[in-house]
């Protein structure tokens, strides 16, 4: 089990980090906002779920194996020979990110998870799925804002929606099989933000007329 979710959070981490780093060098920030950018993106979501939960400090000070994969992500990215090719295409650039991000997405709803009932098996079921979601989300919210865009979680495609309904699942199989539960939420997540992707599924919006004087 320890082996598994070690595996999930290096995994999540790489992904969130080199997301955050492309948009920051799309951005055109020098190499202190993309590691900054690569790593908040990875242990936002994180900081966010265990200052709510009263587990502080939070759980990646006690562990700086994660901001180091993060920074030596970030930096990987950064290198000429790397990003070059990633931002030459656009095609490349938008799958890159579409996978990443919904891998990341997918690991650190369920990660999160894990760790809230790490702190306690008394939590509520509407707690803990929310402590998931925020794992997830909460480093991309972070990013966008830092990177003065709108939070992608508002505008494209199905996003927190689909981490929702991983962090459901592996919430409602969590007393059953924790492995199977970690599985089923992360896989849900993903398949879900790649298939939304794929058929540009999206959430109703209020298309309002700027005409009008509200």
């Amino acid at each position: 089990m320890d082996i598994l979710i070690l595996t999930l959070e290096i995994i999540g981490t790489l992904s969130f980090a080199a997301s955050g780093a492309l948009i920051a060098i799309k951005k055109d920030m020098d190499i202190f906002g993309v590691v900054v950018l690569g790593v908040i993106t990875s242990v936002g979501g994180g900081i966010l779920r265990d200052v709510i939960l009263g587990n502080t400090p939070p759980f990646i000070f006690y562990n700086p194996v994660y901001p180091i994969v993060a920074v030596v992500t970030s930096i990987a990215i950064f290198l000429p020979f790397i990003r070059r090719p990633l931002l030459k295409n656009h095609l490349v650039y938008e799958l890159l990110m579409i996978v990443m991000d919904s891998v990341g997405l997918g690991v650190f709803t369920v990660v999160g998870i894990q760790i809230t009932y790490s702190v306690s098996d008394d939590f509520g079921f509407g707690l803990v799925v929310v402590m998931g979601m925020l794992s997830g989300v909460g480093g991309g919210v972070i990013r966008d804002v830092l990177a003065g865009d709108r939070p992608y979680i508002f505008v494209k495609h199905v996003y927190a929606l689909a981490s929702l309904l991983g962090a459901v699942v592996c919430t409602l199989m969590w007393n059953y099989n924790n492995t199977y539960a970690l599985i089923s939420g992360s896989l849900l997540t993903i398949i879900i933000r790649f298939c939304a992707a794929h058929f540009r599924w999206s959430l109703p919006k209020a298309h309002v007329d700027k005409s009008e004087n509200l």
